[in-house]
């Protein structure tokens, strides 16, 4: 696990790269997720997994390096996973060049590798108008309809919650800015934004509120990250700060050994005022659920 501001982006071609870091798996100990070891092994993973939330936390820096503040205000980062990491392993984040939008704005391809040069994630980031051509939204125009749910029957595409309250803790702050790979001022210091901002992991976490409602799952199982993206609507997503959540299932499908659910959440000020909006994809893994059995 490795914490520290010692951020510098390098050249390399036609791309921008990151430091390579070690983000830990700071879920290890909760039993009978993916990110625990035994369990994570049960089902075919060489160890407990680092989330995928954690992976986001490597890449606000080189997005600054790329787009300026503006990226905080208006940006997009829209990730879709592809090879799990463990405890420790090392980690890049790369950006490629900035290119037009249509519509206005700027988007560039972005990926992570691994130590072994695996893209552990790839997608894109923008800012500007929202990205209606996103990487996750070009990938969500080809998703084949589930024809057999069995934890997730209950659930079906369009399924809304709203007005879900949501709050992030300042003691959950401190938790992360103590393991983060790239710390920043703004999630020490209330001066950089008016409020103290919430490191991505826990933004994500603040949108997250909408699945209890949204998802009435049917017996235990073990779930993953299979991509996330957050767009930023109105600025930063700060703690100790009282919002609203809007949710929506956007798509429902299934693979050989995983159920998936596509859903969208939009985090409000208490005044309805859009903040951030987020895609999610989650993975339930069928080996886990007795009805897979």
């Amino acid at each position: 696990m490795q914490a520290g501001s010692d951020f510098a982006a390098s050249r390399q071609g036609d791309h921008l790269a990151g430091p390579i870091r070690h983000p830990g798996n700071t879920s290890r100990d909760a039993k009978g997720s993916i990110h625990d070891d035994a369990t994570a092994q049960k089902l075919g993973f060489r160890g407990g997994t680092v989330a995928g939330n954690i992976h986001f936390e490597q890449f606000p820096p080189l997005m600054e390096e790329l787009f300026g503040r503006e990226w905080f205000e208006t940006g997009c980062l829209s990730l879709y996973f592809l090879t799990p990491t463990t405890d420790g392993e090392p980690v890049q984040a790369f950006a490629g060049q900035p290119t037009p939008r249509p519509e206005g704005g700027l988007r560039a391809e972005v990926w992570m590798e691994d130590g072994q040069g695996q893209k552990v994630c790839e997608g894109t980031a923008s800012v500007g108008p929202p990205d209606m051509d996103s990487a996750l939204r070009r990938r969500l125009t080809n998703v084949r309809p589930a024809e057999d749910l069995r934890i997730l029957k209950a659930c079906k595409v369009g399924d809304t919650c709203t007005d879900v309250p949501s709050r992030l803790a300042g003691a959950r702050n401190e938790g992360r800015r103590a393991v983060i790979t790239e710390p920043r001022p703004e999630y020490a210091d209330p001066a950089v934004w008016g409020e103290l901002v919430a490191a991505p992991a826990l933004a994500i976490d603040a949108l997250r509120a909408v699945e209890g409602p949204l998802f009435p799952t049917d017996g235990e199982f073990v779930g993953m990250f299979g991509a996330i993206e957050m767009q930023a609507l109105g600025g930063p997503v700060f703690v100790e700060h009282d919002y609203m959540v809007d949710g929506q299932i956007l798509a429902l499908s299934e693979s050989p050994k995983t159920e998936v659910t596509w859903f969208e959440a939009t985090l409000k000020e208490t005044d309805g005022r859009p903040v951030a909006r987020m895609i999610m994809l989650s993975r339930l893994l069928k080996g886990s659920s007795p009805h897979w059995r």
